[in-house]
């Protein structure tokens, strides 16, 4: 985020300069949290469903469409099913990492 602006803009700038993608009305669907040394990591979780453009890829990787039933058969991150729960089910709203010593659990709500 830039100084200033708000986690709307934020998401809407970062789609357009990662993506070329113009999205439309995102809107906060969750939070991901896990502990770091004095505090904890904070993800906001948007969701948009109108866009423009066309996708191009950029320095953060390569990017391309992916038909959703096809997602379980391209490497993603570790909890990204998890993940993809919190963000499609409207009665979820928060992914955090819970640690105990050198055990690390999921707790979804």
């Amino acid at each position: 985020m830039e100084p200033g602006e708000s986690f709307v803009d934020a998401v809407i700038r970062e789609m357009k300069e990662e993506t070329g993608l113009d999205v439309k009305n995102p809107r906060l669907v969750g939070v991901k949290q896990f502990p770091i040394q004095d505090g904890r990591y904070v993800v906001l979780l948007f969701k948009a469903a109108e866009f423009s453009g066309t996708l191009k890829s950029s320095d953060e990787g390569q990017m391309e469409w992916v038909e959703s039933n096809h997602l379980s058969e391209i490497n993603t991150v570790d909890d990204f099913e998890d993940l993809m729960r919190v963000i499609n089910d409207p009665a979820l709203t928060e992914f955090q990492y819970l640690v105990d010593g050198d055990t690390w659990t999921v707790s979804i709500k």
